[in-house]
């Protein structure tokens, strides 16, 4: 009983901090109509990106309140036609510059590379550089919005985390984990306050950057080597001095990440063994989130087989507030909370099994993305 009544105090400590997180300290730009006066550079990396390029393209030269907008695009060694899909749906547009990614150099990743490509060569007169994914769809006042945030809130890094859409049913017990986590563990005013490099978050989806700031921080050069480059940047940023926010981008953009299961178990996989570092602590910090999430679901099971409806009824309790934390997260960031908040427990099980998969096909150095070894 002691033990039971010790996971539902620590999922109810969790979820009080989720509530904080997203009531209070959580900021949302509005996404209304705003105009802003400086030069704007949205950088956008592609790679093999034909099939779904052109939304994300139309958007962005739809963007209102920007006059000073400017977009450059690099085709990162695409084999497939994604020059050609930029090429037609921008037309003759002379907001527009596609550029061709020279090779890999020893020592970089691909995304690190294709984003510094991009920033070097940036118009001259552009002092905000904003890094975009092909699967990011932004809203008409999404730049300006953005960019009005980062000058209020002082940052030189902010990250609007953008709405992430789910379909399938793998979508909705994977997806909404990556904001439930950030605002669960994360103290975000803290981290908004500390200069302390290793507090710290971003999501590369969508990331605005002070171009001055940038550049002091050693831009993705910095950060060349590095699977999770958009955290790395921003430790870079705080290590250089300057600031980072991380705030709530559903109004401003919506992105589909993976379009079926074998894509978004890859993607994770590529990468989590970089979030948990050490295996030792990804070994405490999974069989934490086990005891915690799914854990009490089984033991009220057992508990009922056993005779003991007290245990059980504490263990369900357990659940609840766990499922309660989901659903405050999804709701605090526009995604979906009903049904899928009361899957939590096999959630947190994938994303167990996902994390020991990272480890495993790393060790044996078969990790790769998009044609690239990593890790």
């Amino acid at each position: 009983m002691t033990t039971v009544l010790v996971l539902l105090l620590g999922v109810t400590t969790l979820t009080v901090h989720t509530m904080v997180n997203a009531g209070r300290w959580l900021r949302r730009p509005t996404g209304g109509p705003t105009q802003i006066t400086e030069t704007v550079a949205v950088l956008l990396p592609l790679r093999d990106e034909a099939d779904r390029v052109s939304p994300c393209l139309r958007a962005l030269l739809a963007q209102r309140g920007v006059p000073g907008l400017r977009v450059v695009v690099l085709d990162d060694g695409s084999v497939d036609d994604t020059a050609e899909v930029v090429r037609a749906v921008v037309a003759d547009d002379p907001r527009v510059t596609l550029l061709t990614g020279v090779a890999l150099p020893p020592g970089w990743l691909g995304k690190p590379h294709a984003c510094w490509q991009l920033a070097t060569r940036a118009a001259d007169e552009a002092t905000t550089l904003v890094f975009v994914d092909a699967d990011v769809v932004l809203e008409p006042y999404a730049v300006a919005a953005a960019v009005t945030e980062l000058r209020g809130t002082g940052s030189t890094l902010l990250s609007p985390y953008p709405r992430i859409v789910v379909r399938t049913v793998t979508d909705r017990l994977v997806q909404p984990l990556l904001q439930w986590l950030w605002l669960t563990f994360l103290p975000l005013r803290a981290m908004e306050r500390s200069a302390r490099p290793s507090l710290a978050a971003a999501g590369g989806q969508f990331l605005v950057v002070d171009r001055a700031g940038y550049l002091r921080a050693g831009g993705h050069a910095a950060v060349a080597d590095r699977v999770l480059e958009d955290i790395e940047l921003a430790r870079a940023v705080k290590r250089a001095g300057g600031r980072i926010a991380l705030v709530d981008g559903s109004r401003l953009a919506r992105c589909r990440m993976y379009e079926d299961w074998p894509q978004l178990r890859d993607g994770y996989t590529k990468s989590l063994w970089a979030s948990f570092g050490h295996p030792i602590a990804a070994a405490v910090t999974l069989a934490l989130l086990l005891a915690l999430y799914t854990a009490p679901p089984l033991v009220a099971g057992a508990a009922l087989l056993a005779g003991a409806p007290t245990v059980a009824g504490v263990a369900v309790g357990a659940y609840l507030v766990g499922v309660a934390g989901r659903v405050v997260a999804a709701r605090g960031t526009g995604g979906r909370a009903w049904p899928d908040a009361l899957g939590h427990p096999v959630s947190v099980a994938i994303l167990g099994w996902l994390t020991l998969r990272s480890y495993h096909l790393r060790k044996r150095r078969r990790l790769s993305w998009r044609g690239r070894p990593v890790g």
